[in-house]
């Protein structure tokens, strides 16, 4: 009689260890789910800050050489289809990373475009716009890195044993990671054949 009390109290022991242990690792998990979401939040907050910037820039830049169209262009268009990625639901992060990146690009068309025009570089404008999304710029880099970081801690949590057992209980999918493909890493040509009219090769 005695001997059947102590095996009942030692699965009820186990059942609430195992209890316990699932509760503690599901907690983990949505702790650090919830540390990629918001590293995601603040990265978005940031790309919407330096496409906000850009307009300002780029008509800056026109008072002084509005002749390269090509370049302001470039830029639009790549803000414009930045801005469509960040506001479709259904887009991916690969798919917002491939968008910024040819913003990025096309911001570096735009840069050496302005360095053809030394009064441009002396406007005390313009110099606060560069300063402000250099700025914004290095802030993305910082918060980019720290979401990836997250990123591969939260991957390699739900796949480790035991781990991966509770996170396929309770469906924790791995995140993506914000990295643009290697092609669209690849920065234009700027081939300055007259250091008063930059030609841009795409």
């Amino acid at each position: 009689m005695m001997s059947g009390w102590i095996i009942a109290l030692i699965v009820i022991a186990l059942i609430v260890v195992i209890g316990v242990w699932i509760i503690g690792i599901y907690n983990s998990l949505v702790g650090m789910r919830n540390r990629v979401g918001n590293g995601w939040s603040q990265i978005d907050v940031l790309l919407k800050q330096r496409a906000d910037l850009i307009p300002n820039l780029v008509e800056t830049v026109k008072g002084y050489a509005g002749h390269e169209s090509a370049v302001f262009t470039q830029v639009t268009q790549a803000r414009a289809g930045a801005l469509a990625a960040a506001s479709d639901p259904n887009a991916t992060l690969e798919q917002r990373a491939v968008a910024e990146q040819q913003l990025s690009n096309a911001m570096v068309n735009l840069r050496a475009t302005a360095e053809a025009y030394p009064d441009l570089k002396a406007n005390q404008n313009f110099m606060n716009l560069q300063d402000q999304l250099r700025q914004i710029e290095d802030k993305i880099a910082y918060a980019r890195q720290f979401y990836n970081d997250v990123v591969l801690k939260y991957n390699n949590r739900i796949m480790q044993v035991p781990t991966n057992i509770i996170a396929g209980m309770f469906h924790f999918v791995p995140a993506q990671y914000f990295a643009a493909d290697e092609q669209s890493r690849q920065v234009p040509q700027v081939n300055f054949t007259n250091p008063a009219v930059p030609q841009v090769r795409f």
